[in-house]
């Protein structure tokens, strides 16, 4: 099973994996977290300022993720769609071409969970986008490309342990 958590930054969506690694029901589970500091370490731009081979790379391993079985992971392709259509940085062929394949990919997620900004607040961890607006502008995206793709996206809010609860009626009744 494929289990994508996609949201804007700053929602939770690595906190909820992490918890649901230490839960028995998850134990076959390979679990897939955010590396963005350490990508960013290797001088790929982030955020605004991402480039076409940044987002290749994010893809890259979203893509790798999916050829895996039993997977929980804290981003989707749907994240670096959006994150790309949104770039300052790429030129708008680049972003179409590079969405238009992801697109096929969207398919594979057995549950793709959808995590709403609403009541968290943003966290400056020193590598993600502090700026509210730019939050809400992904979180918007992120909306309208599963709204447009994939109808089915589960959107699960709350405290960490609500989220689990969420999360657990969705795959397991």
């Amino acid at each position: 099973m494929k289990i994508g958590f996609c949201g804007t930054m700053s929602v939770g969506k690595t906190t909820l994996v992490k918890a649901l690694k230490e839960l028995p029901e998850f134990k076959d589970y390979t679990f897939r977290t955010e590396r963005s500091k350490y990508l960013m370490e290797m001088g790929i731009p982030l955020n605004t300022d991402s480039t076409l081979k940044g987002q290749l790379v994010f893809a890259a391993e979203r893509a790798s993720e999916l050829m895996q079985e039993n997977i929980i992971t804290d981003r989707t392709v749907v994240d670096v769609m959006a994150f790309a259509d949104l770039s300052t940085s790429m030129d708008s062929a680049h972003k179409h071409y590079l969405n238009a394949t992801l697109y096929y990919l969207i398919k594979e997620y057995d549950y793709l969970f959808y995590i709403s900004p609403d009541g968290v607040e943003i966290e400056d961890n020193g590598v993600r986008e502090t700026d509210a607006e730019y939050r809400m502008a992904i979180d918007s995206k992120i909306k309208s490309i599963t709204q447009m793709f994939r109808g089915n996206t589960i959107t699960i809010s709350g405290t960490t342990e609500e989220r689990i609860k969420q999360v657990k009626q969705a795959i397991f009744s």
